[in-house]
Parts: C-alpha cells; sequence; structure tokens
C-alpha cells in the first residue's frame, strides 16, 4: 500500500520505511493513466493512480452525452470498480499540485505528499480560448461530463424557450446555433445539432418547427478536419451540406459575447455558442520544472521520459512526441498506447533488460458527422478513405469495442438501436438553473421570468418559493447579461459563401 504523509505527521515529511517492491505513481485517470495501471496490475510493482475525480470518461462519446443521445452513466465508469481485480492497485481521490523531481515526491491539494520511484503523469489537456477565457461563460467547451451536460441544458433550453415565446407572443427568436472549431469535435456537435432538431425533436413540439434552426460551423482555417486527406475533407462538406449544416472556413472569430458572435467583422445571433477549435495542456507540466513546447506540452525522449530522469515518464495529451517528423496528435489511440509502453519499460526495468523506444502504431482516424454520416481515414489493416454509411458503421464498431466494460457496450448499442430506428433520444433531460445566456437580447425574446433569476439558496427560503417571496427574504437576482452592440448581421445567403 503506498504512503501518504500529512501535515499531522510529526516524522519525515515522507515516510522512508523500507519498501520490497518499487512504487509507481500514475497521474490522472484518462486513456494513458489506465492503460498504463492495466498493464501493471499484476506486476511486482505497488500502484497509486491519482485522479481529481472519481470516474474514466470515454472521451469520444462526450458529443452524444451533449445532444442528449446517450446519459452520462453510458460513457463514465469509477476508476476503483475498472482496477478492483488488480490487487496491487489502490487509487486516490486527489490533484497534483507540485513535484520534486529530485527526492522522488509529488505533492497533493490535500496537503499529502506521495513518495515514487517511478511516476507517471498523463492528466490530459484542458480547453484552449486563445488568450480569450472570458469567452469560456458565452460558448463552453467539451472535455468533462460536467461540460456536457451544461451544453445539453442549453441546447435543450433554447427549444423550451423558443416554444414558450411562440405559445404566449406568437414568435420567437431564431434558432441559431454556432459551433467554433472545425476540427473532430466541432464536425461531431455541429452534425448531432442537425440530427437532433430534424430527426429526434421533430414531434416534441406543438408551436415551433425545430427543423428551422440554423447550425453555423466556422473553421478559422481553409478546411475543416485539417488533419484528415483532401478527399475526406471534401466528403465531411458534403455530407455536412446535406445535414443542413452551414460550413465556413477561413473565418476568424473576433468576439463571443451572450447571445451572439462577432465572425470576419459581422455580428451573427446565437441562441448558443459551443467552443471545439483549441485545447491546451493541463498545466501541470510546466510545475515539473522541465523543458516544455510553446503551448506547454512537455518535451520527452524516444522512451517518453522527461530530461534527465529516467523514471519519469509523460504520456498522452500532456506530452510532445515526435515520429517520422511529425508530431503524434493528442487523441486517445496514440494515449492508451504511450500509457501501455510506459509501464512496458517499467517491467523491463524490473526485469533487468534494455529498454525499447516508442512507436505509434496509427490504425486511422474517424470522424462521425450525423445519422448514417461520417468519414474514416483506414490505416490497418488495409489502407481506405471511406465516407458515408460504411465509415459511420465502422466508427459505431470501433468505438463499441473500446468501451471501458461489457455493460456500456450493452447499454449503448441499446441506446443507440432505440435512437437510430425509431428516431427516438432518451436522455434529453434539462437539469440546473433555467438561464440561458443573451436569450432576452434577441429581437422579440423576454428573459425567462418576469423578474431577473433568483438565489433561491437562503436558508428563509424554500424550494417552493414564489420569487415575491424570495426577494422578501433576500435572495438575491442574477446579474443580466450586457447589452448586445449593433453590428451587421450575418444573412444566410452570406454563411454560405
Amino acid at each position: 500500500m503506498a504512503q501518504v504523509t500529512t501535515p499531522q505527521d510529526t516524522s519525515l515529511a515522507v515516510r522512508t520505511t523500507p519498501r520490497q517492491r518499487p512504487r509507481v505513481v500514475i497521474l490522472g485517470g484518462g486513456f494513458a493513466g489506465i492503460s498504463a495501471a492495466k498493464q501493471l496490475g499484476g506486476q511486482a510493482v505497488d500502484v497509486t493512480l491519482i485522479d481529481r475525480r472519481n470516474h474514466h470518461v470515454f472521451q469520444p462519446l462526450l458529443y452524444q452525452v451533449a445532444l442528449a443521445v446517450l446519459s452520462p452513466a453510458d460513457i463514465a465508469q469509477p476508476i476503483r470498480g475498472i482496477l478492483s481485480h488488480f490487487t496491487n492497485v489502490e487509487v486516490l481521490m486527489d490533484e497534483a499540485v507540485g513535484f520534486d523531481l529530485d527526492r522522488q515526491i509529488v505533492f497533493l491539494r490535500s496537503e499529502s505528499e506521495m513518495e515514487y520511484d517511478y511516476l507517471i503523469v498523463a492528466t490530459g489537456a484542458t480547453h484552449s480560448y486563445f488568450g480569450h477565457d472570458d469567452w469560456a461563460h458565452s460558448a463552453p467547451g467539451l472535455k468533462t461530463l460536467e461540460d456536457a451536460t451544461e451544453i445539453r441544458r442549453r441546447i435543450l433550453l433554447a427549444y423550451e424557450l423558443a416554444e414558450r415565446e411562440m405559445l404566449e407572443t406568437g414568435v420567437h427568436p431564431e434558432l441559431n446555433f454556432v459551433v467554433i472549431g472545425g476540427g473532430p469535435t466541432g464536425v461531431e456537435l455541429a452534425g448531432a445539432l442537425r440530427d437532433i432538431s430534424t430527426l429526434y425533436l421533430r414531434e416534441n413540439f406543438r408551436h415551433i418547427d425545430p427543423g428551422k434552426s440554423r447550425v453555423l460551423l466556422i473553421e478559422g482555417g481553409p478546411a475543416i478536419l485539417p488533419s484528415y486527406p483532401e478527399d475526406l475533407q471534401k466528403m465531411a462538406v458534403d455530407q455536412l451540406h446535406n445535414l443542413g449544416v452551414e460550413v465556413l472556413t477561413g473565418q476568424q472569430v473576433t468576439d463571443i459575447q451572450p447571445g451572439y458572435v462577432v465572425v470576419g467583422g459581422k455580428h451573427v445571433d446565437a441562441v448558443v455558442t459551443l467552443w471545439g477549435a483549441g485545447v491546451a495542456p493541463s498545466p501541470l507540466g510546466k510545475l515539473l520544472g522541465v523543458p516544455v513546447d510553446k503551448k506547454g506540452n512537455v518535451m520527452v525522449d524516444q522512451y517518453l521520459n522527461v530530461e534527465g530522469h529516467a523514471n519519469v515518464f509523460v504520456c498522452g495529451d500532456l506530452s510532445h512526441v515526435e515520429q517520422d517528423g511529425k508530431r503524434v496528435p493528442g487523441v486517445a489511440q496514440p494515449a492508451m498506447q504511450m500509457g501501455t509502453h510506459a509501464a512496458k519499460l517499467i517491467r523491463l526495468d524490473l526485469e533487468r533488460r534494455p529498454r525499447t523506444p516508442f512507436h505509434y502504431f496509427d490504425k486511422g482516424d474517424m470522424a462521425t458527422i450525423g445519422r448514417l454520416a461520417a468519414v474514416a481515414d483506414v490505416k490497418w489493416p488495409f489502407k481506405a478513405h471511406w465516407g458515408g454509411v460504411k465509415a459511420w458503421m465502422t466508427w459505431l464498431v470501433v468505438h463499441l469495442w473500446f468501451l471501458v466494460s461489457f455493460r456500456n457496450r450493452l447499454r449503448v448499442m441499446a441506446t443507440w438501436g432505440w435512437t437510430y430506428l425509431f428516431y427516438r433520444s432518451g436522455a434529453r433531460l434539462i437539469t440546473g438553473n433555467q438561464n440561458l445566456p443573451g436569450w432576452g437580447l434577441h429581437s422579440g425574446a423576454r428573459p425567462l421570468l418576469a423578474k431577473p433569476p433568483l438565489d433561491y439558496t437562503s436558508p428563509q427560503v424554500g424550494p417552493d418559493a414564489s420569487p415575491d417571496e424570495a426577494l422578501d427574504h433576500g435572495a438575491k437576482p442574477d446579474p443580466p447579461d450586457h447589452p448586445s452592440p449593433q453590428a451587421p448581421l450575418l444573412t444566410p445567403t452570406e454563411a454560405a459563401h
């Protein structure tokens, strides 16, 4: 069992009791961390996996939680459950906040300290707003279950508010959904937004037509899916157009505010704006005190080690690994291979055998676009470029195969069958507050309540209190969103060009 010391210890800051077996500390319960822990399970080492959350998320399907196809439990599983049958592996819910690589110590947020013989750092990546962190409130990204449920809340709430406005006033604001970033995440979100509006919600509302909503996919570069071959990029654009997504390439977003974005100098109303334009490595990489690239990814050698420390490995999105003159992409497939390889090198050290360099085996890339629409760059066991139904079926099979448990596979397969065969989406739940940023600023729209939304958390206010009763007991209304400035509007015709 790994030993953790706390500030209350009266002995040394870190216990140095002799150990019979080496201790491996793994930071991060993502693809790389879980893969490393599985490989070290049952080996002659003691493993401690540390993560600030208690669950592993199958991130390639996060967008389906965000678009109300799957529920969070379909794509996530407790880390303890995944590793429970490995008696030499323990799980600690905590967070690393610093290192002393010379003394081989990890400092934890709980003010404890963890010593190690081998350290695997695999804490992944987060959103990057390119210096505009204030955009995060208006344009959430998609990295965690919390992100997914927040996006789901905003999308479903937009339709609910439009239905209410239509019933009460006879008009409602245009339902414009803007997705920023033409990578796989942006493409998947944009296509799924059209699917939910034209297929799964078409019979659910009486006063609005969800199919008349607009979905704009904005990419600053010259093409969407820039890491894919050119023919697959064209296939993706064609499939998006067939779904009704308006694709704008070579357009820079210069401002994002509640209820609108500014792109190419023009104002675009947006009931919901989603961010998929950039990611940044975990800030933990810079705390290692070793060389990093300009984005903050940790530079590692051919053995995934940081400079000067052969017992410290950095894997997954946090690492900067080059192969054949190109950087290995920060996606699930290489992350799993890195975690597995780091564990293999530790075993080789224990067996006093020479290490082997890491080599990324690229099996290909896939991106789903919508129902029966996808693109696939197949590189193994043969080479092929697929689009449409064939690519979509391949995507389904691959993602089912890599889900973390057999139970999840069965549940997701049943949900997909229900959704795709009967046009029913089974996770359309709005949780949290009923405030949609910027809604009351659109022409013809009113705020959700006659009075600003209230904070009902005051101990004197019960859950069934009216707004007036809440105000009488000191509840504080939420501040209103900033008014939208007047700017030229981007029309559908302009968007198409």
